[in-house]
């Protein structure tokens, strides 16, 4: 076995190392626990033999009372002591585990390409970093680590009273393992149930997404019934999934519990045999009935939760798969000098059974440049940009900058050398400070002003009532189109790469915020590698190069001017835009 293979264990259960100590640590701790509840148990053993003297002609010594007396306080204190400790190994490293394991999975996601994006939804994604992460949370901190005591100390208890009598420990162990084998036989039948239920969750998920990100839509359309319908039945088929895998997982449960409770009667019934054959005094038998009813009340608990384990590989089988979703890697230690962006012969589609989106484009960006690119709706605009970033992996020729094929660059490392303006600002919930701070986070007070007043934001954001403190709220949806639009410029600004990439940054602005983006994006470009996407043509007639897209392929290219005298689509597309500057109501 190779050195570096990881335990079975830790393996199925996806543990780190840390975790994996820990929770050996924690089964050390709860088996110690069983041990100590064992404690007052053997004195109360002890008062009752005292207790029960008089029934054989004996005296009850007070002094031995009191002795027990005190031994029970310490045995009291003990537990004490180790039920915390029980607590501290148990519930405190799962949580801290469950804080890793989100990290680690927030950490693959952000480096995975955009392509497994287009398969995946948001609410799987969110089930994956939540629900599946707190189910797994749960078992290690309520079950496994008390599954594996348990099961030490009841074997470890009956050995020890096989030494006092080994047909009655016999018969307090018997339906034990019977008891978890009833279980453990209903485990096909429980995945299956339980990959069902899984899947009515995720659908529900998606469909109370989907409802509440369209609500706007829904009213003003009228679609409330029906859009409400399709929710109603994800919501109803996932209650029934919900019943029939409780009812499932129950009927066997609640089989091995009786089978369990069994031994309560196997052992009356040895003990009775035994006794009247004089085999067994009456002490030992005291002792053995009522040991029976102290170890199986946690194994019951533990039969009741064990479905939850068989639950949880499937919640570690949705982590692992997408753990297991391959990552963009490239080299970090990278020095760009030039920033001049080269496709040749480059093939992209967004997936293997669709139609190319970019079909063997050749052509040069030069650097400290401004290059637009234009074309129909649909034509590759956006896809070559979100390309240049490494976004996606070309499936066919390279993109290089500098003479670097982007693909042997660590994505992060690439994105140091550019910034973003899209049409569609991604703010988060926090203070608008911290939202323009995301540009450089390692940038000083007096900086980030310095790009929130070179994007023109002063002139919207000190009219708020805490200024620069004010939270956006969810997406920025306290703040207009244009507002939003300043605050993505002034992070690319605090950011200050010499790649810039323009998407639309314009569109759909009124003349006012329109006017205001363009001076901050003309403070923004100076001296930079930039690429610019625009419907509107009038705003990119003065561009160094207007490349002219078509059904992913490359039209045409050069300056306005020569793009005009060519009489082709960039013609074409100029002058119906020209045209339509005409028209009214």
């Amino acid at each position: 076995m190779p050195r570096n293979r990881k335990p079975r264990l830790q393996d199925a259960l996806m543990l780190t190392d840390k975790g994996y100590r820990d929770l050996l640590k924690a089964t050390l701790a709860c088996t110690l626990t069983n041990f100590s509840l064992m404690l007052p148990f053997m004195v109360m053993i002890q008062m009752l033999v005292e207790v029960l003297k008089p029934l054989s002609g004996g005296e009850i010594s007070w002094n031995r009372m009191w002795i027990y007396l005190g031994l029970g306080i310490i045995a009291a204190l003990l537990v004490f002591l180790a039920s915390k400790n029980d607590y501290k190994k148990c519930y405190v490293a799962s949580y801290m585990e469950s804080e890793n394991t989100r990290i680690s999975l927030a950490e693959h996601i952000r480096r995975l390409p955009m392509s497994v994006f287009n398969s995946k939804d948001l609410s799987e994604l969110t089930t994956n970093m939540m629900g599946d992460v707190t189910t797994s949370e749960h078992v290690m901190s309520h079950i496994i680590p008390q599954l594996f005591a348990n099961a030490i100390s009841i074997t470890l208890i009956c050995i020890a009273m096989a030494f006092f009598d080994w047909r009655m420990a016999l018969a307090v162990y018997a339906t034990v393992p019977l008891a978890f084998l009833i279980v453990l036989a209903s485990r096909k039948m429980q995945r299956r149930l339980g990959n069902k239920h899984a899947e009515a969750k995720l659908a529900a998920a998606g469909q109370v997404q989907e409802y509440i990100e369209g609500i706007k839509v829904i009213k003003a359309c009228g679609l409330d019934g029906e859009k409400f319908t399709a929710l109603e039945e994800a919501l109803r088929a996932m209650k029934n999934l919900a019943i029939r895998f409780e009812l499932g997982t129950g009927v066997f449960i609640t089989g091995a519990q009786v089978v369990l409770q069994a031994g309560i009667g196997i052992t009356v019934l040895a003990g009775t045999y035994l006794i009247t054959g004089s085999a067994i005094g009456f002490i030992p038998l005291l002792m053995f009935l009522l040991i029976v009813t102290r170890i199986y009340g946690p194994v019951l608990t533990e039969l009741t939760l064990l479905p939850e384990l068989l639950y949880q590989q499937i919640a570690i089988g949705r982590m692992r798969r997408l753990m297991e979703e391959p990552t963009m890697e490239g080299d970090t230690d990278v020095a760009l000098k030039d920033y001049t962006i080269q496709f040749d012969k480059v093939d992209f589609r967004y997936n293997k059974e669709g139609e190319a989106a970019i079909k063997e484009m050749s052509v040069t960006i030069p650097a400290d440049s401004i290059t637009a690119l234009v074309g129909p709706s649909g034509s590759g605009k956006s896809t070559v940009s979100r390309l240049v970033a490494r976004f996606w992996d070309v499936n066919a020729g390279t993109i290089t900058i500098g003479g670097r094929d982007v693909k042997t660059i660590d994505p992060e490392e690439l994105m140091g050398y550019m910034s973003f303006v899209f049409q569609d600002v991604v703010l988060f919930n926090d203070t608008i400070y911290n939202n323009i701070r995301i540009g450089n986070i390692n940038a000083t007070h007096d900086e980030i002003m310095a790009a929130a007043e070179a994007a023109c934001c002063d002139e919207f954001v000190l009219n708020l009532p805490q200024g620069y403190d004010t939270l956006l709220g969810e997406n920025g949806s306290t703040l207009s189109g244009g507002e939003r639009q300043r605050l993505s410029i002034a992070r690319a600004l605090l950011k200050d790469a010499p790649i810039v990439l323009l998407d639309e940054a314009t569109a759909s602005l009124d003349p006012e915020n329109e006017a205001l983006i363009q001076r901050a994006i003309s403070r923004l470009i100076a001296g930079k590698t930039v690429i610019v996407i625009a419907h509107r043509l009038r705003t990119i007639t003065e561009a160094d190069r207007i490349i002219v897209m078509n059904e992913g392929r490359v039209a045409e290219q050069g300056r306005h001017e020569e793009l005009i005298t060519r009489n082709g689509l960039y013609h074409r597309l100029f002058s119906i835009q020209q045209e339509s500057l005409g028209w009214s109501v």
